[in-house]
């Protein structure tokens, strides 16, 4: 499964690409499940889309925001694989969930045309989609997120689901001192609800690139009917 939501089709290369990017997950979900955070289920809180959703998708909406179709030159960054997944207030996984991401890129900046106050990364994606399987999993590579002018290091989310409004969320790098100062992240008051934004980013043993992993499930606050 690739996740392609374009017409356009790939070269072979990045058909490679992606078919490698697919195998990893199994051994991503398992690394980053050592690392949760938590056990008990805690519905995860909503925060605002923010005003940098593209307003432009790129032609390349997949899971990969590091290299853009088959280019040759990815994006500046930490590459991290990001997975989690989609599940209902029973712990259920919830299929045909559309995940999106999006966020800076190396040089802090979103894709939008309004974000100008950096040159942005034409070799970033900045943007991406995953629909989630039986297992209710998404995965995406992408960089570890910098800081914005005045905000901590984050990852928007948006979950889309037939028949339900959109859903959005932020996530956090767990330990990044920007955390403590961030005022979206300290609109969560309650400190258990806060927590569940915050995922533990951790380096993968032996990458040559220094890549990370991150796992962060979302609970959402229904069950979806039979």
């Amino acid at each position: 499964m690739t996740n392609r939501t374009t017409d356009l089709s790939p070269a072979p290369n990045a058909i490679s690409r992606r078919r490698a990017l697919t195998q990893l997950a199994s051994g991503l979900f398992l690394c980053a499940s050592a690392a949760a955070f938590a056990d008990d289920l805690t519905k995860t809180p909503t925060q605002t889309e923010g005003p940098f959703y593209p307003d432009k998708l790129p032609l390349d909406t997949d899971n990969d925001l590091v290299v853009i179709n088959d280019g040759l030159t990815p994006g500046v960054g930490v590459v991290t694989y990001l997975s989690g997944r989609i599940l209902d207030s029973h712990g259920d996984p919830i299929r045909g969930a559309t995940v999106e991401i999006w966020q800076v890129d190396g040089n802090g900046v979103y894709l939008h045309t309004a974000d100008k106050h950096a040159k942005r990364d034409a070799n970033f994606q900045g943007f991406g989609r995953f629909v989630t399987g039986s297992t209710g999993e998404y995965l995406f590579r992408t960089v570890k997120p910098v800081p914005y002018p005045g905000r901590t290091p984050h990852i928007h989310y948006a979950v889309k689901m037939k028949g339900r409004e959109k859903w959005t969320t932020q996530c956090y790098i767990k330990g990044d001192p920007g955390n403590e100062k961030d005022g979206v992240l300290k609109g969560i008051t309650n400190p258990k609800d806060r927590a569940a934004l915050i995922v533990p980013f951790i380096p993968i043993k032996d990458s040559k690139v220094g890549a990370f992993v991150a796992k962060f499930d979302i609970v959402m606050g229904f069950t979806p009917a039979a």
